[in-house]
C-alpha cells in the first residue's frame, strides 16, 4: 500500500511540474516530463502487478481463512494484478490532462468511456459473473488509456503547443 501512495504523490508532483513548465511556455521540458511520467507509470504498474501476484497468498490469509472465500478471491488475482500497468498509465494520463488544463477532454472522454464500459459490464457480468465484472473494469481502464494516447497523439487542444516547437525543430 505504501508503494501506491508513493506513486500517487510522485504523479501529483510531476503533474505540478508539467503545469509549471507548460504555463511558462517551456514546451520541450513539458515533453520530457510527459515521457518520464509515462515511463514511471508503466514501470510502477508492472512492479505493482508482480508484487500483487506474488504476495496474494500471504496477504489474503490476513482477511479470511475460509477456503471458498479464498478461491473466489484467487479467481480475481490475475485480473487485478494484470490490470495494474493499465491502471497506472490511465492514472498518469489523467494527471497529464490536468497538468495542461485539458479538463474538457478528460470529462467528455470519461463520460463516453463510462457509458461504453457500463454496457459491457452489465452484459458480461450477467453472463460470466465475477469474471465479467473484472473484464468490464479492465475495459474501462483500457479505453481510458486508448483515449489518452489518442489525445496525446492528436496534437490538438493544449497539446498543440507542447508538440509545436518539436515540429519546428524537425524542419
Amino acid at each position: 500500500m505504501f508503494f501506491v501512495f508513493v506513486f500517487i504523490v510522485l504523479v501529483f508532483l510531476l503533474q505540478a511540474l508539467l503545469a509549471g513548465d507548460y504555463s511558462q511556455g517551456k514546451y520541450a521540458q513539458s515533453r520530457q516530463v510527459i515521457y518520464k511520467v509515462l515511463q514511471i507509470g508503466l514501470l510502477t504498474g508492472v512492479a505493482l502487478a508482480i508484487i500483487l501476484f506474488l504476495s496474494f497468498g500471504a496477504l489474503s490469509s490476513l482477511f479470511s481463512i475460509d477456503s471458498e472465500v479464498l478461491a473466489i478471491a484467487r479467481s480475481g488475482t490475475l485480473f487485478v494484478a494484470g490490470s495494474q500497468p493499465m491502471n497506472a498509465i490511465a492514472f498518469v494520463l489523467d494527471g497529464l490532462y490536468y497538468g495542461v488544463s485539458d479538463f474538457s477532454y478528460a470529462a467528455y472522454s470519461m463520460v463516453l468511456i463510462g457509458l461504453i464500459s457500463s454496457v459491457c459490464l452489465f452484459v458480461t457480468s450477467s453472463v460470466f459473473g465475477l469474471a465479467g465484472v473484472w473484464a468490464g473494469l479492465f475495459l474501462f481502464m483500457t479505453l481510458r488509456v486508448v483515449a489518452g494516447i489518442v489525445r496525446l497523439g492528436s496534437k490538438s487542444g493544449p497539446w498543440k503547443l507542447v508538440w509545436s516547437d518539436m515540429e519546428q525543430e524537425g524542419s
